[in-house]
């Protein structure tokens, strides 16, 4: 009676994850169709770049930023779910952009879309690990979602092209039905996301959330140590924005290569996600502890120092290998690195630090993007390549560090 209680739980917390897995893809279908087209339909408009620039600048900034209140708040009032039917539906932003061309709307809409993922983010991660952790693993369940995350980015932006191939135009009408059609993925993800809690509560697959462990729970020193390793790993992550520059200023490749080589690096992304989620299991299974996954991080910051030196080059070969190594590096960024926040955290705190931990990793790649353009342009790559060695080898110095602490209880 009991392995059938268990296995019909375990049965119901694998339908949650790949539900969860569901609605990421649904997510990304929506918001990353509209970013693949929102510079190309503004230009339409007559917008100047100084302005769109600007204002995705200030959403990027708030979709980081605000996990950090929205991670507090989810967790003090322990209203989680409250916080994941809001984000997602604020995605209803995008759909609305097909109805409007005034800018000053199209701002609120931009700005609302950031936001509502801001609110989400730490309140789903939150959910997704408390369900995952004592059945399947968090590494499978982030693994999971990333792979499918990247399905939905990989296919969203397709809406548009179809759009624009059998009306064989590309004009403002096109883009506006564009958006339009993202309706239909936004009614199916809203659809999910109800399931998905209706499940959750009825078969109890959380424990109970109690007010005064919010209060008297605290954040060991562990999780800011992993903290300002995650944060040193990305500062010195070259962004692809820069790598993409580099190829088509150099004319190394063609426009279309330059696109499906990073598809191809997305799809290396994905792939690894569900590796690597699988192998940071096993790895805690094997050492008998939660932390014991946190040995899988000691590669991140070797991989991520090779990325400039291989990338910045002119040999395709190199390049290719570099862009591997770039898809391997962020299957591993969103899978592991957000599912250790999960064994070093207590439940209760657990929105607080997915909060603090995407609004540091935030400020690392908006840090480290601006600083390596800014390098770019002067066109000293040898400091490119010296700062992500620093970079990373501050982040090998720290992983030591929690190393010893995690050894000594800490």
């Amino acid at each position: 009676m009991v392995n059938s209680e268990s296995k019909e739980q375990l049965n119901s917390v694998i339908a949650v994850i790949t539900i969860f897995g569901v609605i990421s893809l649904l997510g990304d279908m929506v918001y990353e169709s509209a970013r693949s087209a929102n510079s190309q339909y503004f230009n339409l408009l007559g917008i100047n770049a100084a302005q769109v620039g600007l204002i995705f600048g200030i959403g990027e900034f708030l979709g980081y930023f605000l996990r950090l209140i929205a991670g507090i708040l989810s967790d003090k009032s322990g209203k989680h779910w409250l916080f994941i039917f809001t984000g997602y539906g604020m995605l209803i932003a995008v759909p609305l952009m097909g109805l409007t061309m005034n800018w000053n709307i199209l701002i609120i809409l931009i700005l609302a879309e950031r936001i509502g993922k801001s609110l989400r983010n730490p309140a789903k991660d939150t959910i997704l690990s408390a369900v995952a952790e004592n059945q399947v693993g968090t590494g499978f369940a982030f693994g999971l979602q990333e792979a499918l995350d990247q399905i939905g980015a990989f296919t969203g932006p397709l809406i548009f092209t179809l759009v624009f191939y059998f009306t064989a135009e590309n004009r403002v009408v096109q883009y506006q039905l564009g958006y339009k059609l993202l309706l239909i993925p936004f009614i199916a993800l809203m659809f999910f996301v109800t399931f998905a809690y209706f499940k959750t509560e009825r078969e109890k697959l959380i424990r109970s959330i109690k007010q005064r462990e919010f209060y008297t729970e605290n954040l060991r020193p562990t999780f800011w140590i992993y903290t300002a390793f995650t944060f040193f790993c990305t500062l010195g992550f070259v962004n692809f924005s820069v790598i993409g520059y580099h190829l088509k200023a150099n004319n190394l490749l063609s426009d279309g290569n330059i696109t499906l080589l990073y598809s191809c690096a997305m799809i290396v992304d994905a792939i690894t996600a569900l590796v690597i989620g699988r192998a940071y299991d096993q790895m805690k299974k094997k050492a008998k502890t939660k932390t014991g996954g946190l040995l899988v991080l000691i590669a991140v910051p070797f991989i991520t120092l090779l990325i400039p030196f291989l990338t910045f080059s002119t040999s395709s070969t190199m390049i290719i290998i570099g862009m591997i190594i770039f898809g391997i590096v962020i299957g591993t960024h969103e899978t592991i690195m957000r599912s250790a926040i999960a064994d070093i955290t207590p439940f209760n705190k657990r929105g607080t630090s997915y909060g603090v931990f995407n609004a540091c990793y935030g400020l690392a790649l908006l840090g480290g993007s601006a600083l390596v353009g800014f390098l770019y342009d002067l066109n000293k790559l040898g400091i490119i390549k010296m700062f992500t060695c620093i970079t990373e080898m501050i982040a090998i110095l720290l992983y030591f560090k929690m190393s010893q602490m995690i050894k000594s209880g800490q």
